[in-house]
């Protein structure tokens, strides 16, 4: 918008005649001149905006970056209780809708990876790297299922991440059964049987915003062995009879593995991820 200048409206001279009105156009220096001024402070204040973002290095990349580096001191820098809560609520995550509980009855002691995986799931998180790996065991609120959640962090940079995400996904390998996860059965407790042979249903998901790959494992607690182990994407599928699915096995799997992996995204500001 372009204003007139000022004197291109002059008022009339003191001499002449009233009694003909002529329009007084209202002053625009004034305006013109607070115009001039918001749109130089706009411009100073994005200006300076960017500036600082620049300097301070927090564009969207950046940040990103940062965050995920930071992800990956969480296994020493968070509480035992925040990474593994000793409740943890999971309305609408068991068969049907219905709503779960699982306590938490042991923790591992934070290790490496030396023996903690059958060997072909070693071997294909190898290209990741081991740096620290947390367990712990929990039990539904009926005592009679039990499910090992680990968070094992990686050394891998997030390229690598995406690559080992883009094989899990492209090559199904978090539904092989000879991928499982291993068990942490709890001595002294109904998780004390908890071993390979009981293992009933899992799930293995590979972040790609942290270095983190979040799996867990589930099995009943009364030591049975289970002969058909189904992954927790096919068990919880609509119309799925196998025995994990028909005792909500997959359920469990599924459902802790994804309370405990949100948590772990929130604690490092990361949002969801996209599939």
């Amino acid at each position: 918008m372009s204003f007139a200048p000022a004197d291109t409206y002059p008022f009339p001279p003191a001499d002449e005649p009233t009694a003909r009105l002529r329009p007084v156009r209202e002053r625009r220096v004034p305006r013109l001149a607070a115009a001039l001024g918001c749109l130089v402070l706009g411009i100073g204040l994005i200006g300076g905006g960017a500036a600082g973002i620049a300097l301070s290095g927090e564009d969207g990349a950046v940040t990103a970056a940062q965050r995920y580096e930071d992800a990956a001191g969480l296994w020493h820098n968070l509480p035992v209780d925040e990474l593994f809560p000793t409740t943890v609520k999971g309305g609408g995550a068991g068969p049907g809708g219905a709503d779960r509980t699982w306590t938490r009855i042991g923790v591992a002691p934070d290790s490496g990876c030396a023996e903690a995986f059958d060997p072909l799931l070693a071997k294909a998180l190898a290209p990741v790297g081991c740096l620290r790996l947390l367990r712990a065991t929990y039990t539904d609120a009926t005592r009679s299922q039990v499910t090992t959640v680990g968070l094992l962090f990686t050394k891998g940079d997030a390229e690598a991440m995406r690559a080992l995400r883009g094989r899990f996904t492209e090559e199904g390998l978090g539904r092989r059964a000879d991928l499982m996860p291993r068990t942490y059965p709890v001595e002294g407790t109904v998780a004390g049987e908890f071993g390979s042979a009981q293992r009933a249903s899992w799930t293995v998901s590979v972040l790609t915003d942290a270095p983190v790959v979040v799996y867990a494992v589930s099995g009943f607690a009364d030591g049975r062995k289970v002969f058909a182990p189904q992954s927790a994407a096919e068990a919880v599928a609509e119309g799925a009879e196998t025995t994990p699915a028909q005792a909500g096995l997959g359920h469990d799997a599924k459902g802790l593995a994804d309370r405990l992996e949100r948590s772990l995204r929130t604690e490092a500001g990361s949002g969801p991820e996209d599939d």
